[in-house]
């Protein structure tokens, strides 16, 4: 039986009582979900002459996309940057637990590693659908190894790499393959990285401007040369200067192509990125910003010392460092918690905040007909987070099973299934 038989014989699911995220508004409508994706009820009642097979009462709540993260390098300890035989048990144990943050839809990110690392992680990674057993992966983010060593925060000095002459060949003998990449974070500055930028936009992966010291002038080359993202703006890079703001000055440079939007990810735990910040940024471009975590395998644990590709991490609080220094290391932040810092910390709209964890990647990765967005024909990964006082209490999860109720006090609503 073909998939779009099955698709058609699954039952009908109506979420009532709810404020759909669509369009950039809260819409009070019914949500209709079949066979993982959402559904136009006009064509569901006039083409199809069906009705709902269930109805589920979300209590008033909101329902928006299900969060995607595009940077994190691993959780509850697993480090997506030691080589193992089985990186895909570790993957999936992050895929699975990040469901109860929101997220059904990541990039496992890789910092600067040793080659042998490279060759033989990212052949372990491949792009997975989500649902029920864990959020889906969209592609490895390659943080490194092409960056500044003044700017290299966390990353190890040892394995950086600069482009040689036949620079995209260097990429691909670094990396041992491309097959499952989906970003690649590079330092603009370096030499021949307008050749590595223009290959990777054309092989459909996304290029990012991150831990670097570039000025402005060479930010906007290589957004021209097919950049579109900025890792974790305001950290590792020059800071904003009124003569040469650098890559912050991205956000409102006028020497962008025509129709070419600039993304740039924020990490709004409340230790990278000051509120007066986000503020900033967000009142600057808002529509470009992508919350991200930055996780590092220390997520969802406690204090004490941990990994990060080849460096240990000292977590103290809410902050990891590197090891014996007072360099920041990632963050221990869950998405829902960085969705809820930047909603507190900036004053926005709870649309935006929710936008920028879920369309605005979307967008970036040129997935928004399907993710990101409730619109009809998109995938039906949805989170409800409650509003009505505190915001986000907590979030509930839903799975289209018939013994399940939208009212389970878990982290998000899937219906994926």
């Amino acid at each position: 039986m073909r998939g779009g038989q099955v698709a058609a014989r699954a039952p009908v699911i109506q979420f009532t009582n709810c404020r759909i995220l669509r369009g950039g508004a809260l819409l009070r409508e019914d949500l209709w979900v079949r066979g993982g994706r959402i559904l136009d009820p006009e064509k569901l009642f006039f083409e199809e002459r069906r009705v709902a097979d269930e109805q589920r009462d979300c209590g008033g709540c909101i329902l928006a996309p299900g969060f995607i993260d595009v940077q994190i390098n691993g959780g509850f300890g697993v480090d997506f940057s030691q080589a193992s035989e089985d990186v895909g048990s570790g993957v999936a144990l992050v895929a699975r637990r990040i469901l109860s943050h929101g997220v059904t839809s990541f990039c496992p990110t890789l910092v600067t590693s040793p080659l042998e690392v490279y060759h033989k992680v990212l052949p372990q990674i491949p792009v997975k659908s989500g649902g029920p057993h864990g959020a889906g992966v969209l592609g490895v983010h390659l943080e490194g190894p092409f960056i500044s060593r003044e700017k290299r925060g966390a990353h190890p000095e040892a394995h950086l790499r600069s482009f040689e002459a036949d620079a995209f060949q260097d990429v691909l003998a670094t990396y041992g393959g491309l097959d499952n990449v989906r970003i690649v974070t590079l330092a603009p500055e370096l030499g021949h990285s307008h050749e590595v930028i223009r290959e990777l936009t054309a092989l459909g992966i996304c290029v990012s401007l991150g831990h670097s010291v570039a000025d402005l002038g060479t930010a906007e080359e290589a957004v021209q040369s097919g950049a579109t993202f900025i890792t974790h703006l305001f950290n590792a890079m020059l800071p904003f200067h009124h003569r040469d703001p650098g890559i912050v000055g991205l956000l409102t440079s006028d020497r962008l192509p025509a129709g070419r939007r600039i993304f740039y990810g924020m990490i709004a735990d409340g230790i990278h990125t000051n509120p007066a910040a986000l503020r900033i940024a967000h009142r600057a471009h808002p529509k470009g910003l992508v919350l991200v975590t930055d996780a590092v395998p220390a997520l969802g644990l406690g204090n004490g010392r941990h990994t990060l590709g080849q460096q240990e991490v000292e977590v103290e609080g809410l902050t990891a460092y590197v090891a014996g220094t007072n360099t920041l290391s990632g963050s221990i932040a869950p998405m829902d918690a960085c969705v809820r810092h930047f909603l507190q910390a900036t004053g926005c709209s709870v649309e935006s905040a929710l936008e920028a964890a879920s369309l605005h990647p979307a967008q970036l990765l040129g997935l928004e007909k399907c993710k990101g967005t409730l619109d009809f024909g998109a995938d039906a990964g949805v989170v409800l987070p409650n509003v009505v006082l505190d915001p986000f209490p907590h979030l509930r999860l839903c799975f289209t099973s018939r013994n399940c109720s939208c009212n389970t006090t878990l982290p998000f609503i899937n219906c994926l299934n």
